[in-house]
């Protein structure tokens, strides 16, 4: 066997280190590809109920704030009628609001008196 046999079985020895090699990572990485697929099922099983939870908990918020929204649209449309309302009957029977409140002043002095007439 001469300087060309023994390269060959250097080479051959080499090729078969590389290949051992080779077939072990390729294990490992086939493992980890395995134990990823596990996590990331057991994470969706998990996470899957939760997000369902959550979803559910929004919606069981959300209809009493829809309910509430209504309501202060009812409760604003009211105030501006009537706001509306007593603006134009100010703007169209101001002497009859200036009477009207001579009238409450009067009945107020008034029953301040017969209190004060009571207490003598």
């Amino acid at each position: 066997m001469g300087p060309g046999g023994i390269a060959t079985i250097i080479a051959a020895a080499s090729l078969f280190v590389i290949a051992v090699a080779v077939a072990y990572a390729v294990i490992r990485v086939g493992r980890f590809i395995d134990e990823a697929k596990v996590s990331l099922k057991a994470f969706t099983e998990d996470t899957t109920p939760l997000l369902t939870e959550s979803t559910r908990t929004l919606e069981l918020i959300n209809s009493p704030l829809a309910s509430f929204a209504k309501i202060t649209k009812n409760v604003e449309e009211v105030t501006t009628k009537v706001t509306d309302a007593t603006t134009g009957f100010m703007d169209k029977n101001g002497p009859a609001v200036k009477v009207a409140g001579a009238l409450i002043s009067a009945a107020q002095m008034s029953k301040g008196r017969k209190s004060k007439k009571k207490s003598d």
